[in-house]
């Protein structure tokens, strides 16, 4: 046997792979809304940071400035949200282990 046979940790690496593929499709699948100034604009994302749906209600119109605000307030929100379940399933996977940042590139870390 050599040195360097992983034998049975290579299946488990294999498992892990497995299992960090299930998490970027739930991801592809999993959409956030962020919302700002009540609902005003709407943006809807995956966690795999794809926007599917922008939202602007009429009355955002009035006011371009305000609108560019309300634009990017939803964008971050959507954003935060799809980090939080994306952090989620990482912890999920993990199992409490702490994983580096950028292990996971595809995942958004």
């Amino acid at each position: 046997m050599s040195q360097f046979d992983m034998g049975p940790m290579g299946a488990l690496l294999g498992g892990f792979q497995a299992k960090i593929e299930a998490a970027k499709k739930r991801a592809s699948e999993t959409e956030v809304t962020g919302e700002a100034a009540g609902g005003l604009v709407k943006i809807t994302m995956t966690c795999d940071y794809n926007v599917h749906r922008i939202e602007i209600s009429d009355a955002a119109y009035e006011d371009k400035d305000m609108l560019e605000d309300l634009i990017r307030a939803a964008a971050n929100e959507a954003l935060r949200q799809a980090r939080a379940e994306t952090a989620k399933g990482i912890q999920d996977l993990a199992g409490g282990l702490p994983i580096p940042p950028g292990l996971l590139g595809g995942m958004g870390f």
